[in-house]
This record gives structure tokens, C-alpha cells and sequence, in this order.
């Protein structure tokens, strides 16, 4: 995934309400960029961090900028846009970069399905109509060299993991991957110290045959993609 047009960069001042942030650009102009993270984000959003965003060519957007990279305290660039994490996916998938979802004729983007009104990320269709739904999680929060997920508390995430073992229970193939926008992790697990509950449940969705995976990123100040397999752990 390229970014066009190219990025723009900045110093952060501070992340607000959630989807707000006020950015100083390098020609000093001072911007409000709209935050796709609904997370924490700790780690990631310290005021004076250098940032990088993109403009939209749409002139009615409220917000023009959204903000997709920070550089971590250690140097390394974070994506934190988690609507772009859907698109990294699907276009590795396409390349051939996740191996165990290869083979597949069509792939959808948000379907409806489960018991509680949930959209799948990508459900995956071969020749003989065989589904395989695939849910995505962006993950920018890393300690050491381990990603964790999440980094605050996720009602929505454990709804998710629910629909997953129900699609197993019926017999189709059910995937949760962890996209990680970030080069310094070397494994994944769950973030149980922040959600014990979520740990929970993806030990049990594991257990009943969602297959749980991840992959790394490697991100320029020019586009980002998925290239590598991580090991999911349990501690």
C-alpha cells in the first residue's frame, strides 16, 4: 500500500476526544487531524512525537488530514490508522504474503453475519462457495520486542472472538489476525494485564478452532506491507 499523495510530517501536540489530534506541520501551521483509533494508543501518542499525514482530495471533508504514522520513542515508525489495516491484509492475501489464506476465488469486505449484528473484516469464497471469515486487529502497542492486544479494554473484541467460534461451530473456517503496524515486535499475545477477559477468550477461540495468526509490518514514510509471520503466544 503506497500513500498518494505523499505524507505529510509534523510534531503532535496533543490526541484528543478520541479522534482528534493537533498537529504542528513542519511549515508551522498548526492542523486538527482525525484519529482512526479507537485504542489507548499509549506508546504512541506523546506530544512532541514526529508524526505523518495524509491529505485528503475530498474538499468537504471536515477534517482534510488523518494522521497514519508516529515514530516511536525508540525511532520506529507506528502505523496507527486501523482503517488501513483491513486493505493490508486483503492486498497480502491477494500477493500470496499469508500463506494459510491462499487459494481463495473472492474476498468481501464488511458482511453481515453472527448472532450479534457483527460485520465480518473479509470473508474469504472459494470455487465451491466454502466461506472463511477473517477478522483483523491493528495492534501498535509493544513492550519489549512483544506486541500486545489490546491496549484498552475491548467489549467489541471479545463480541468478535464469540462470532468466530460460532462460524467454527458451524462448521466454517474462522480467522482472527493480528496486523502489527510496527518492525520491533518479534511475537504477539494478548494483553491480559490491560483485558483479562479478551485473554480469555482468545484462549478459548483457540482452543475451538478460530485460527489465530499474525502478521508484521514493514513500514517507509512512502506505503506500508505486510511481510512477515509472527508467532502468537500465550504467556
Amino acid at each position: 500500500m503506497y500513500f498518494d499523495p505523499p505524507l505529510i510530517d509534523g510534531i503532535l501536540l496533543r490526541r484528543y476526544k478520541r479522534f482528534l489530534a493537533d498537529i504542528r506541520l513542519s511549515c508551522g501551521t498548526i492542523v486538527t487531524a482525525h484519529t482512526a483509533n479507537t485504542g489507548a494508543m499509549t506508546g504512541c501518542c506523546t506530544p512532541g512525537a514526529r508524526v505523518w499525514l495524509s491529505k485528503s482530495r475530498n474538499e468537504k471533508r471536515k477534517y482534510p488530514f488523518t494522521w497514519e504514522l508516529v515514530e516511536s520513542p525508540s525511532g520506529k515508525l507506528v502505523g496507527i490508522n486501523t482503517q488501513r489495516s483491513n486493505h493490508l491484509v486483503k492486498e497480502a492475501i491477494l500477493a500470496g504474503v499469508i500463506t494459510p489464506l491462499k487459494g481463495y476465488q473472492n474476498i468481501l469486505s464488511e458482511v453481515r453475519y453472527g448472532n450479534e449484528n457483527s460485520r465480518i473484516d473479509l470473508m474469504l469464497v472459494d470455487h465451491v462457495e466454502k466461506k472463511c471469515f477473517v477478522e483483523v486487529k491493528n495492534v501498535t502497542l509493544v513492550e519489549g520486542d512483544t506486541a500486545k492486544f489490546p491496549d484498552a479494554v475491548s467489549v467489541r473484541g471479545g463480541k468478535h472472538l464469540r462470532e468466530l467460534m460460532e462460524m467454527v461451530h458451524l462448521g466454517h473456517r474462522a480467522v482472527l489476525l493480528f496486523c502489527v503496524q510496527r518492525e520491533d515486535a518479534r511475537t504477539v499475545c494478548p494483553a491480559d494485564d490491560i483485558d483479562p477477559r479478551y485473554g480469555e477468550l482468545l484462549r478459548l477461540a483457540d482452543r475451538t478452532g478460530v485460527e489465530v495468526m499474525a502478521y508484521g509490518a514493514q513500514l517507509t514514510y512512502e506505503s506500508i506491507k505486510l511481510h512477515r509471520r509472527l508467532p502468537v503466544i500465550y504467556p
